[in-house]
């Protein structure tokens, strides 16, 4: 009916299915048998869900990568190369691929960052600068976008695994992990109730994913945790863990943290993903 009105009475139907745990696919159906058109009632759930939303202060929703859409299989085009999926979790979002990067790839991207390591820091919250923090205790450096051919290459290579352009992307940072380093469980999302948020932000709207690419294996420890999921990512060469989170706000389960490193070091890129063009 394309006619019909959604009323508030609709609405309050909508996000109590919602909270009684039923699926979108379900709620459209039974509209559907309703007399509702497909159209209309897409049109009505997505107001409703969203009205309701906002009206808790819960961040709406943004699109995210998603590099394995409905009926994808394990192996997926990277470009240049075929990458196999061999972790997949939906809630929290995370993927694990194997071989993003050859050997000689990680250990060449190794070598460039290593003269420019210096002291890890992170973003001030109170007025979106960088300043070094007792939870992050790792060295790192960052490249431009396409500072060099295996910068660009590998950068290409993420956004095409991940449907997600080269330009929504900060630059490629490679940290290094000693003994004893690590960084304690964090989200890497801006906290909208801090004052440097809507600096950090004007540049490229919010981080939506990150990708971390792992260069080395440590002898013991170095994991990439996911505490609420339960879940250990654990570095390999060339491998990748991938995570999203569609808005800023705990509900994502996107905390997660680098265990410490006992034994060896720990060699990681991370590339953090943007809403749209990163300046």
């Amino acid at each position: 009916m394309a006619s019909q009105a959604i009323t508030p009475e609709l609405r309050q139907w909508i996000v109590q299915q919602a909270a009684d745990g039923r699926g979108a696919q379900q709620v459209l159906e039974s509209m559907q048998a309703s007399g509702w058109s497909e159209d209309v009632a897409i049109a009505a759930m997505e107001d409703s869900l969203q009205a309701h939303l906002q009206a808790q202060g819960m961040p709406i929703p943004v699109p995210v990568p998603e590099p394995m859409p409905e009926g994808a299989g394990s192996v997926l085009d990277a470009g240049d190369r075929k990458v196999q999926v061999i972790t997949s979790m939906r809630e929290p979002r995370v993927l694990v691929f194997a071989d993003l990067a050859s050997p000689e790839e990680c250990q060449a991207l190794i070598e460039l960052a290593r003269p420019r390591l210096a002291r890890s820091l992170t973003v001030a919250v109170d007025d979106g600068s960088e300043k070094q923090h007792e939870d992050r205790t790792s060295s790192g450096m960052f490249f431009t976008r396409g500072e060099t051919e295996l910068v660009r290459r590998l950068e290409e290579r993420m956004a095409r695994l991940l449907s997600w352009p080269v330009q929504n992307g900060e630059g490629l940072q490679v940290l290094q992990y000693l003994p004893g380093a690590q960084y304690k469980p964090h989200h890497d999302y801006f906290d909208p109730a801090e004052l440097g948020t809507p600096t950090l932000v004007a540049r490229g709207g919010q981080r939506v994913a990150t990708l971390i690419l792992y260069l080395n294996e440590p002898q013991c420890g170095g994991a990439t945790v996911f505490p609420e999921a339960r879940l250990d990512v654990l570095p390999k060469p060339g491998h990748a863990g991938f995570f999203s989170y569609d808005r800023p706000h705990a509900c994502t389960r996107s905390l997660h943290g680098g265990a410490p490193v006992i034994e060896g070091e720990k060699w990681i890129a991370t590339k953090w993903l943007r809403e749209r063009e990163y300046i």
